[in-house]
């Protein structure tokens, strides 16, 4: 069962974003503009390049509690995945961690609904901003110089990006003589680990 802090996340909706600058963003650029990711600016501002190997972190949520949610993110996950780009896939669902990441990042609670999608530290958008991207032909641009990933899903987690943790067997306690049973540091609250074969580390 999902947390009601997260079903609060996905029930939000975004603020509007304006894409009259985008040509601009994606013509070259000699004179950089610092950004400041927040959930209200217009996606893509300033954008000149990607630095390599340029990170892209994808917030989600794998839970068909909300229909449309799962459906925008299922689209997003798609759209890159057939652009073959090595996205780091991090599903709220999975982690209660990420939403405090989130809200982190964006400086705002409750983050706007998932899917966000973040390039290089910066945030991009939603689902109708990404897709709107794509169908201009914008969005493989923005993912110039991202590292190529393998269609194949893992072969440890099968594409899960969890596996049970080796520490506790998944149970989330450990038990010690002098003190009984104890949260288990080693995993999140379901008891899972990031795959170490196909999960980026963690920053």
């Amino acid at each position: 069962m999902c947390p009601p802090s997260v079903r609060t996340c996905l029930t939000c909706r975004p603020s509007s974003f304006s894409f009259k600058d985008v040509q601009a963003l994606l013509r070259d650029d000699d004179h950089p503009v610092l950004h400041r990711a927040c959930a209200s600016s217009p996606a893509l501002r300033s954008w000149h390049s990607l630095p390599k190997p340029s990170p892209i972190v994808l917030y989600f949520t794998s839970l068909r509690i909300i229909r449309k949610t799962f459906d925008d993110c299922s689209t997003v996950r798609s759209l890159l995945r057939a652009l073959r780009v090595a996205v780091d896939e991090r599903d709220l669902s999975m982690d209660s961690s990420y939403l405090s990441e989130l809200t982190s990042l964006l400086g705002c609670r409750p983050p706007p609904s998932l899917p966000l999608l973040f390039i290089a530290g910066r945030f991009v958008g939603g689902a109708d901003e990404i897709v709107e991207l794509h169908e201009k032909g914008q969005l493989r641009r923005l993912l110039d110089g991202a590292p190529p990933t393998s269609i194949d899903a893992c072969g440890r987690c099968g594409g899960a990006k969890f596996v049970l943790c080796g520490e506790c067997s998944g149970s989330h306690k450990q038990y010690s003589e002098n003190g009984g049973f104890r949260r288990c540091a080693a995993c999140n609250e379901n008891g899972l680990v990031r795959c170490f074969d196909c999960c980026f580390p963690t920053v």
